[in-house]
Protein backbone atom coordinates (compact mmCIF):
# COMPACT_ATOMS: atom_id res chain seq x y z
CA UNK A 1 0.00 0.00 0.00
CA UNK A 2 3.25 2.33 0.76
CA UNK A 3 4.24 1.46 -2.73
CA UNK A 4 1.59 2.08 -4.50
CA UNK A 5 0.79 5.69 -2.23
CA UNK A 6 4.69 6.63 -3.02
CA UNK A 7 4.21 6.15 -6.97
CA UNK A 8 1.19 7.90 -7.12
CA UNK A 9 2.77 11.10 -5.31
CA UNK A 10 5.57 10.86 -7.65
CA UNK A 11 3.14 10.77 -10.92
CA UNK A 12 1.33 13.72 -9.69
CA UNK A 13 4.57 15.68 -8.90
CA UNK A 14 5.67 14.72 -12.76
CA UNK A 15 2.52 16.36 -13.78
CA UNK A 16 2.16 19.23 -11.67
CA UNK A 17 5.97 20.39 -12.41
CA UNK A 18 5.41 22.47 -15.30
CA UNK A 19 2.79 24.54 -13.66
CA UNK A 20 5.10 24.69 -11.08
CA UNK A 21 7.87 26.35 -13.46
CA UNK A 22 5.64 28.91 -15.27
CA UNK A 23 4.31 29.80 -12.00
CA UNK A 24 8.51 30.42 -10.80
CA UNK A 25 9.19 32.24 -14.22
CA UNK A 26 6.26 34.66 -13.91
CA UNK A 27 7.32 35.76 -10.22
CA UNK A 28 11.12 35.93 -11.65
CA UNK A 29 10.26 37.90 -14.89
CA UNK A 30 7.96 40.08 -12.16
CA UNK A 31 10.95 41.02 -9.70
CA UNK A 32 13.00 41.63 -12.49
CA UNK A 33 10.52 44.30 -14.27
CA UNK A 34 10.38 45.48 -10.55
CA UNK A 35 14.20 46.18 -10.62
CA UNK A 36 13.45 48.20 -13.97
CA UNK A 37 15.21 45.18 -16.08
CA UNK A 38 15.40 46.52 -19.53
CA UNK A 39 16.79 45.31 -23.36
CA UNK A 40 18.81 48.35 -25.29
CA UNK A 41 19.43 48.47 -28.78
CA UNK A 42 22.44 50.32 -30.33
CA UNK A 43 21.72 54.06 -31.50
CA UNK A 44 24.03 56.14 -33.25
CA UNK A 45 24.54 59.85 -31.68
CA UNK A 46 26.44 62.58 -33.63
CA UNK A 47 29.80 62.97 -34.70
CA UNK A 48 31.69 61.23 -32.28
CA UNK A 49 29.64 58.00 -31.43
CA UNK A 50 29.04 55.49 -34.82
CA UNK A 51 26.29 56.01 -37.74
CA UNK A 52 25.12 53.23 -39.29
CA UNK A 53 27.97 52.19 -41.91
CA UNK A 54 30.28 54.30 -40.30
CA UNK A 55 33.50 52.75 -40.67
CA UNK A 56 35.51 54.38 -38.00
CA UNK A 57 36.34 51.33 -34.96
CA UNK A 58 37.14 54.16 -32.80
CA UNK A 59 33.06 55.07 -32.54
CA UNK A 60 31.15 54.20 -30.07
CA UNK A 61 27.66 53.26 -29.88
CA UNK A 62 24.89 54.64 -27.36
CA UNK A 63 22.11 52.48 -26.91
CA UNK A 64 18.69 53.16 -25.90
CA UNK A 65 16.04 50.98 -24.30
CA UNK A 66 14.05 49.05 -26.67
CA UNK A 67 11.11 48.12 -23.69
CA UNK A 68 10.78 48.67 -20.86
CA UNK A 69 9.42 45.77 -18.86
CA UNK A 70 7.59 47.76 -16.39
CA UNK A 71 7.43 51.29 -16.12
CA UNK A 72 7.27 51.95 -12.32
CA UNK A 73 5.38 55.48 -12.56
CA UNK A 74 4.55 58.17 -14.92
CA UNK A 75 6.03 60.44 -12.61
CA UNK A 76 4.46 63.83 -11.70
CA UNK A 77 1.78 65.05 -13.48
CA UNK A 78 2.02 67.56 -15.91
CA UNK A 79 0.64 68.37 -19.56
CA UNK A 80 1.77 67.13 -22.05
CA UNK A 81 0.23 65.02 -23.94
CA UNK A 82 3.04 62.68 -25.03
CA UNK A 83 6.72 62.68 -22.84
CA UNK A 84 9.23 60.62 -21.99
CA UNK A 85 11.77 61.14 -19.19
CA UNK A 86 15.41 59.57 -19.65
CA UNK A 87 18.49 58.91 -18.37
CA UNK A 88 20.46 60.94 -20.18
CA UNK A 89 23.90 58.52 -19.29
CA UNK A 90 22.70 55.28 -20.42
CA UNK A 91 18.63 55.77 -21.90
CA UNK A 92 16.68 54.10 -18.81
CA UNK A 93 13.08 55.50 -19.26
CA UNK A 94 12.01 56.88 -15.94
CA UNK A 95 8.71 57.94 -16.60
CA UNK A 96 6.40 57.95 -20.18
CA UNK A 97 3.34 58.75 -21.28
CA UNK A 98 1.93 58.18 -24.85
CA UNK A 99 5.58 57.95 -26.09
CA UNK A 100 4.72 56.44 -29.12
CA UNK A 101 1.68 58.48 -30.72
CA UNK A 102 2.41 60.37 -33.79
CA UNK A 103 2.16 63.75 -33.91
CA UNK A 104 3.91 66.99 -34.65
CA UNK A 105 6.82 68.11 -32.97
CA UNK A 106 7.12 71.51 -34.19
CA UNK A 107 10.66 73.45 -33.85
CA UNK A 108 12.09 70.71 -31.30
CA UNK A 109 12.66 68.74 -35.02
CA UNK A 110 15.39 71.51 -35.38
CA UNK A 111 17.75 69.34 -33.53
CA UNK A 112 17.34 66.68 -36.68
CA UNK A 113 18.45 69.25 -38.84
CA UNK A 114 20.81 70.37 -36.92
CA UNK A 115 22.43 66.71 -36.66
CA UNK A 116 22.37 66.33 -40.78
CA UNK A 117 23.93 69.88 -40.62
CA UNK A 118 26.88 68.82 -38.57
CA UNK A 119 27.30 64.78 -40.78
CA UNK A 120 28.17 67.51 -42.91
CA UNK A 121 30.97 69.61 -41.25
CA UNK A 122 33.10 72.18 -42.50
CA UNK A 123 31.02 74.94 -40.74
CA UNK A 124 33.11 77.90 -41.28
CA UNK A 125 32.37 77.40 -45.32
CA UNK A 126 30.87 80.59 -46.13
CA UNK A 127 26.85 80.31 -47.61
CA UNK A 128 25.25 83.31 -49.62
CA UNK A 129 21.17 83.75 -48.94
CA UNK A 130 18.72 83.21 -51.66
CA UNK A 131 15.22 84.32 -52.20
CA UNK A 132 13.33 81.59 -51.86
CA UNK A 133 15.39 80.81 -48.67
CA UNK A 134 13.67 83.79 -46.92
CA UNK A 135 10.17 83.31 -47.97
CA UNK A 136 8.82 81.48 -44.29
CA UNK A 137 7.06 82.47 -41.30
CA UNK A 138 6.41 83.39 -38.90
CA UNK A 139 9.86 83.29 -36.77
CA UNK A 140 12.57 84.64 -38.98
CA UNK A 141 16.19 86.24 -38.09
CA UNK A 142 15.63 88.60 -41.54
CA UNK A 143 18.26 87.36 -43.46
CA UNK A 144 18.10 89.32 -47.03
CA UNK A 145 19.12 87.54 -50.34
CA UNK A 146 22.79 88.41 -51.20
CA UNK A 147 24.04 88.22 -47.36
CA UNK A 148 26.71 85.88 -46.71
CA UNK A 149 27.16 84.03 -43.46
CA UNK A 150 29.27 80.79 -41.92
CA UNK A 151 27.73 78.03 -41.59
CA UNK A 152 28.80 77.68 -38.16
CA UNK A 153 26.86 81.84 -37.31
CA UNK A 154 24.05 79.94 -38.95
CA UNK A 155 23.64 77.29 -36.93
CA UNK A 156 24.30 79.00 -33.68
CA UNK A 157 21.41 81.28 -34.57
CA UNK A 158 19.26 78.83 -36.08
CA UNK A 159 19.25 76.96 -33.06
CA UNK A 160 19.22 79.93 -30.12
CA UNK A 161 16.25 81.97 -31.73
CA UNK A 162 14.70 79.10 -33.93
CA UNK A 163 14.86 81.08 -37.17
CA UNK A 164 12.99 79.50 -39.89
CA UNK A 165 14.74 81.74 -42.83
CA UNK A 166 18.09 80.09 -41.22
CA UNK A 167 16.48 76.50 -41.40
CA UNK A 168 15.93 76.97 -45.36
CA UNK A 169 18.92 78.49 -46.14
CA UNK A 170 21.50 75.86 -43.97
CA UNK A 171 18.95 73.19 -45.74
CA UNK A 172 19.56 74.20 -49.51
CA UNK A 173 23.28 74.87 -48.55
CA UNK A 174 23.19 70.88 -47.43
CA UNK A 175 21.38 68.89 -50.09
CA UNK A 176 20.51 71.82 -52.88
CA UNK A 177 16.59 71.41 -51.61
CA UNK A 178 14.20 71.37 -48.93
CA UNK A 179 13.16 68.25 -50.45
CA UNK A 180 16.74 66.50 -50.70
CA UNK A 181 17.16 67.64 -47.24
CA UNK A 182 14.43 66.05 -45.48
CA UNK A 183 15.19 62.92 -46.84
CA UNK A 184 18.71 63.45 -45.39
CA UNK A 185 16.52 64.24 -42.21
CA UNK A 186 14.46 61.11 -42.35
CA UNK A 187 17.40 58.86 -43.09
CA UNK A 188 19.01 60.58 -40.11
CA UNK A 189 16.24 59.33 -38.00
CA UNK A 190 16.30 56.43 -39.35
CA UNK A 191 20.19 55.87 -38.19
CA UNK A 192 19.31 56.56 -35.06
CA UNK A 193 17.14 53.66 -34.68
CA UNK A 194 13.65 55.81 -35.12
CA UNK A 195 10.65 54.35 -36.58
CA UNK A 196 7.55 56.12 -36.52
CA UNK A 197 8.36 59.84 -37.89
CA UNK A 198 8.49 61.67 -41.22
CA UNK A 199 9.66 64.99 -41.99
CA UNK A 200 8.73 66.92 -44.27
CA UNK A 201 10.71 70.88 -43.72
CA UNK A 202 13.62 71.27 -41.59
CA UNK A 203 11.79 74.02 -39.26
CA UNK A 204 8.58 72.24 -38.12
CA UNK A 205 6.17 74.15 -39.24
CA UNK A 206 2.54 72.70 -39.72
CA UNK A 207 2.17 70.11 -43.38
CA UNK A 208 -0.05 67.16 -43.79
CA UNK A 209 2.18 64.21 -43.03
CA UNK A 210 4.66 65.29 -41.42
CA UNK A 211 5.33 63.64 -37.59
CA UNK A 212 7.45 61.87 -35.05
CA UNK A 213 6.60 60.58 -31.57
CA UNK A 214 8.48 61.47 -27.71
CA UNK A 215 9.93 58.02 -28.07
CA UNK A 216 11.86 59.29 -31.70
CA UNK A 217 12.41 62.62 -30.58
CA UNK A 218 14.08 60.88 -27.67
CA UNK A 219 16.74 59.36 -29.65
CA UNK A 220 17.38 62.87 -31.34
CA UNK A 221 18.14 64.02 -28.15
CA UNK A 222 20.63 61.86 -26.66
CA UNK A 223 22.15 62.43 -30.02
CA UNK A 224 22.22 65.90 -29.68
CA UNK A 225 23.37 65.68 -26.01
CA UNK A 226 26.25 63.83 -26.95
CA UNK A 227 27.19 66.27 -29.61
CA UNK A 228 29.93 69.17 -28.67
CA UNK A 229 28.75 71.80 -30.92
CA UNK A 230 24.97 71.80 -30.25
CA UNK A 231 25.82 71.55 -26.80
CA UNK A 232 27.76 74.48 -26.72
CA UNK A 233 25.02 76.16 -28.52
CA UNK A 234 21.79 75.20 -26.74
CA UNK A 235 23.33 75.58 -22.97
CA UNK A 236 23.34 79.50 -24.31
CA UNK A 237 20.83 81.97 -22.87
CA UNK A 238 22.39 84.32 -25.67
CA UNK A 239 23.92 84.69 -28.30
CA UNK A 240 26.17 87.87 -30.40
CA UNK A 241 25.28 87.56 -34.10
CA UNK A 242 26.95 89.58 -36.36
CA UNK A 243 25.01 90.33 -39.54
CA UNK A 244 26.78 91.33 -43.08
CA UNK A 245 26.64 94.91 -42.39
CA UNK A 246 28.69 94.63 -39.22
CA UNK A 247 25.99 94.86 -36.84
CA UNK A 248 25.75 93.07 -33.90
CA UNK A 249 22.80 92.05 -32.60
CA UNK A 250 21.93 89.74 -29.58
CA UNK A 251 20.05 86.72 -29.78
CA UNK A 252 17.84 85.40 -26.86
CA UNK A 253 17.51 81.85 -26.41
CA UNK A 254 13.66 80.99 -26.64
CA UNK A 255 14.52 78.17 -23.66
CA UNK A 256 12.82 79.99 -20.80
CA UNK A 257 14.28 77.28 -18.44
CA UNK A 258 17.60 78.70 -19.09
CA UNK A 259 18.83 80.91 -15.80
CA UNK A 260 15.78 79.34 -14.15
CA UNK A 261 16.70 76.21 -13.49
CA UNK A 262 19.88 75.90 -12.55
CA UNK A 263 20.16 72.54 -13.49
CA UNK A 264 18.96 72.81 -16.99
CA UNK A 265 21.74 73.06 -19.42
CA UNK A 266 19.63 73.12 -22.98
CA UNK A 267 17.64 71.38 -26.06
CA UNK A 268 14.81 72.82 -28.01
CA UNK A 269 11.53 74.65 -27.57
CA UNK A 270 8.73 74.09 -30.40
CA UNK A 271 5.01 75.55 -30.76
CA UNK A 272 2.39 75.45 -33.74
CA UNK A 273 -1.40 75.91 -33.21
CA UNK A 274 -1.54 72.03 -34.85
CA UNK A 275 1.53 70.72 -32.31
CA UNK A 276 1.00 72.80 -29.52
CA UNK A 277 3.45 73.75 -27.00
CA UNK A 278 6.90 71.13 -27.53
CA UNK A 279 10.04 70.96 -25.50
CA UNK A 280 13.06 69.01 -25.35
CA UNK A 281 14.83 69.40 -21.81
CA UNK A 282 18.40 68.32 -20.26
CA UNK A 283 19.94 68.95 -16.59
CA UNK A 284 21.88 67.59 -15.04
CA UNK A 285 23.01 67.40 -11.05
CA UNK A 286 25.61 65.78 -9.27
CA UNK A 287 27.12 63.48 -11.67
CA UNK A 288 23.06 62.69 -12.65
CA UNK A 289 21.46 63.83 -16.07
CA UNK A 290 17.93 63.67 -17.37
CA UNK A 291 16.59 64.47 -20.92
CA UNK A 292 12.71 65.16 -20.92
CA UNK A 293 10.62 65.63 -24.18
CA UNK A 294 7.52 67.22 -23.83
CA UNK A 295 5.03 67.08 -27.00
CA UNK A 296 1.48 68.49 -27.10
CA UNK A 297 0.64 70.72 -24.50
CA UNK A 298 -1.91 72.98 -24.58
CA UNK A 299 -1.06 75.22 -21.85
CA UNK A 300 1.90 78.00 -21.41
CA UNK A 301 2.76 75.83 -17.90
CA UNK A 302 4.82 73.66 -20.05
CA UNK A 303 8.22 75.46 -18.24
CA UNK A 304 7.53 74.57 -15.06
CA UNK A 305 5.88 71.10 -15.72
CA UNK A 306 9.64 70.29 -17.63
CA UNK A 307 10.61 72.32 -13.99
CA UNK A 308 8.86 69.76 -11.82
CA UNK A 309 9.26 66.46 -13.87
CA UNK A 310 13.16 66.89 -14.17
CA UNK A 311 13.66 67.47 -10.75
CA UNK A 312 11.86 64.20 -9.98
CA UNK A 313 13.60 62.68 -12.13
CA UNK A 314 17.36 63.89 -10.92
CA UNK A 315 16.21 62.95 -7.26
CA UNK A 316 14.67 59.43 -8.46
CA UNK A 317 18.32 58.88 -9.99
CA UNK A 318 20.30 60.32 -6.39
CA UNK A 319 18.21 57.73 -4.61
CA UNK A 320 18.79 54.68 -5.96
CA UNK A 321 22.49 55.45 -7.34
CA UNK A 322 21.61 54.59 -10.98
CA UNK A 323 20.15 51.62 -12.94
CA UNK A 324 21.48 48.87 -14.71
CA UNK A 325 21.36 48.55 -18.43
CA UNK A 326 21.70 44.98 -20.42
CA UNK A 327 23.85 46.95 -23.67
Amino acid sequence: MKIACHGLCVSMMMRLTPFLMIGVTAWSLSSCANMGVVRAIPVSSGTNYMQQGDANPNAMQVMLPEQTMLVATSGPAIRAASYLLLDARNGQHLAVRNFETARGVASTQKLVTALVVLDAGNLDKMVRVQASDVAVEPTRLGLKPGEVYSRRALLYAFLVKSANDVANVLARDNAGSIAAFTAKMNAKMRSLGGTNSNFKNPHGLTVSGQYSTARDMARVAMAAYRNGVIRDVVRRKYYAFQRADGRSVTLQNTKELLGVMPECNGMKTGYTVASGRCLISSAASGGREVILVQLGTKTKYIWEDARIMMSWGLQRLRSRGGVAMNW
